[in-house]
């Protein structure tokens, strides 16, 4: 059982992204603010869920959250300021989305770029040990999963509908046989089978 809040002292806001290790498409954040006695038993890591559950599981954390929000930055940003400062970016912009202002923030990971003067603690795994993270991430995988199904129509050799725009063979491939496209991050290059990331 995923525990409720790291703090009761203050709103207490959890974050995650989406997207960081792609080689297409933006990076997408989430911010979720629970009441402090929530409790969900089917929430849990977006990457321990299967598409359908997580699917299942939106519309409930919108209904029942106090607050939440999605932003995202895009792959021309991402190239511009690099993949880590945008997941930052993208979780600030979701922050200041919020209908309900966050008064303390829990982020997935070990790194954290300061939002305003709020103060915060990065959790390593915490989307699989607060259920405020494990919603964020959830609203972040799938939002940024529906965007590449959207644009995955228009470019259907690089097989996004399956893999999102993360580095699988197939995409690899498609992108060493037809080159990149206006939503490739020119910043992340293939030079052979074995991806490499500069």
């Amino acid at each position: 059982m995923l525990l409720s809040y790291y703090q009761e002292q203050w709103i207490e806001a959890g974050c995650d992204e989406a997207g960081r290790g792609c080689l297409a498409g933006p990076v997408f954040a989430a911010a979720v603010i629970f009441p402090t006695d929530y409790h969900h038993e089917l929430l849990n890591d977006s990457k321990q869920l299967s598409e359908k559950k997580r699917m299942a599981l939106r519309p409930i954390i919108e209904r029942e959250a106090l607050a939440y929000a999605v932003a995202s930055v895009s792959a021309e940003d991402i190239d511009r300021i690099n993949i880590h400062n945008a997941s930052y970016l993208a979780m600030h912009k979701a922050l200041d989305l919020l209908k309900t202002k966050a008064e303390y923030i829990i982020v997935d990971g070990n790194k954290f770029i300061p939002y305003q003067e709020i103060p915060y603690s990065c959790i390593v795994k915490g989307d699989g040990k607060y259920l405020s993270i494990a919603a964020a991430s959830i609203l972040a995988k799938t939002y940024r999963d529906e965007y590449m199904d959207n644009i995955a129509l228009d470019y259907p050799d690089y097989d996004w509908l399956n893999n999102k725009g993360y580095p699988t063979v197939k995409h690899r491939t498609a992108v060493l046989a037809h080159g990149s496209t206006p939503h490739h991050r020119k910043s992340f290059r293939i030079t052979d089978p074995q991806l490499k990331l500069f």
